[in-house]
């Protein structure tokens, strides 16, 4: 057990046997009462998102993950399949669990899937992504005056908007942070 004043954002932990991921992490102390830490957290099974609220002092059970290389194949209406590639044992995980992070997954790529007491609870991408230009409008030379962007879509279908020398067949790099264009990339 550890003191709730210890957590921030990215660590988790566990309380009624369910798996959080504290996102944001508030410390509030008025008058003279006792201080409150405020949590928003995610729920590692279901992906909701929720706050809770500890009195300063309340102890809390971490949890351990850990995290496997495994290859993306394929989606349906309600999970997305992965393959460990030494064993070829299949890994299905929730749709509402991935949420965002589902828009950067490439059929044939290889991720790291978290897992905890040998469920798995969703994905580890990297900071960024290296995709290729299937659509968008031809590139225009010398309009780099001011920062003109126009919409491209890439090879897994994710729609972002690019600068305007940015050709069909290019590769560029995307945040999945944020899902906003990095920089082009050369073969």
């Amino acid at each position: 057990m550890i003191p709730v004043n210890e957590m921030k954002s990215g660590r988790n932990f566990q309380e009624n046997g369910v798996p959080y991921q504290v996102i944001d992490y508030k410390h509030t102390k008025m008058g003279r009462g006792s201080a409150s830490i405020r949590l928003k957290v995610k729920n590692l099974k279901t992906g909701a998102m929720t706050e809770k609220t500890f009195i300063s002092g309340a102890k809390i059970e971490p949890i351990q993950t850990e995290t496997k290389m495994v290859q993306y194949l394929y989606y349906d209406d309600d999970y997305f399949y992965f393959m460990e590639p030494r064993t070829f044992e299949q890994i299905n995980i929730i749709k509402g669990v991935l949420g965002d992070k589902s828009r950067f997954l490439k059929e044939g790529e290889e991720i790291k899937i978290v897992f905890w007491n040998e469920e798995a609870l969703g994905v580890d991408l990297p900071l960024s992504l290296v995709f290729k230009i299937e659509e968008t409008a031809p590139g225009v030379k010398g309009n780099s005056v001011n920062a003109s962007f126009k919409p491209a879509v890439l090879d897994n279908g994710l729609a972002v908007k690019v600068p305007l020398f940015i050709n069909v067949g290019d590769k560029i790099k995307v945040d999945t942070r944020s899902g906003n264009y990095i920089e082009r990339v050369s073969d």
